[in-house]
């Protein structure tokens, strides 16, 4: 995702709180300190029945207790991931235009969660990748139904783009970008 797609789908503090809810809860929301799903909504918070705590999406995230809105923290997240060396503290600071001690802690806590173990089933260490597009090459002097199929004179493709990722020594993800399907596994 790149800062367009960001600013497109989550343009409020209201759409990041409900993007959150719905990755993190789906359609239930559940309790991050007895994990009961016997919850109802109050304004801008959830009442939890068991164990009689209000609580927010953000409990137990690296957006909990944070007063920069939840906009700039997705903004600093894409920016670290799309950066191709690392993202200094500075820089956040002059894109997300937070004070250079607010973007070193959105760094650090950015980084800390990437690092958490419930992660450890992403590729880490040295991560070898290829990208390929699969696909039959159009035969010679085919006639075409549909004119959108044709190949277009810029090289463009009706291929299906394909990425690889082997860790080394370790897990193996193959994803095909057309589809949600993803295999991981030893290698």
């Amino acid at each position: 995702m790149n800062i367009t797609q960001v600013f497109e789908k989550v343009p409020t503090q209201k759409d990041c709180i409900a993007h959150l809810e719905k990755t993190r809860w789906g359609d239930k929301p559940t309790c991050p300190y007895c994990k009961s799903d016997n919850t109802a909504r109050m304004q801008h918070r959830h009442r939890c029945y068991n164990c009689r705590t209000a609580f927010s999406v953000t409990v137990g995230t690296i957006f909990h207790h944070t007063h920069v809105p939840l906009q700039k923290w997705f903004l600093a997240v894409t920016l670290m991931l799309n950066a191709k060396k690392e993202l200094s503290a500075l820089q956040l600071s002059r894109d997300l235009q937070v004070n250079k001690n607010t973007a070193w802690r959105i760094a650090m806590q950015i980084r800390k969660a990437m690092n958490q173990v419930d992660q450890q089933r992403m590729l880490s260490g040295i991560v070898e990748m290829e990208e390929t597009y699969v696909g039959g090459k159009p035969r010679k002097g085919k006639k075409y139904d549909n004119p959108e199929d044709k190949p277009k004179p810029d090289h463009s493709t009706k291929k299906a783009p394909v990425i690889g990722a082997l860790e080394r020594n370790g897990m193996l993800r193959a994803t095909s970008t057309r589809t949600t399907s993803s295999r991981s596994g030893p290698s």
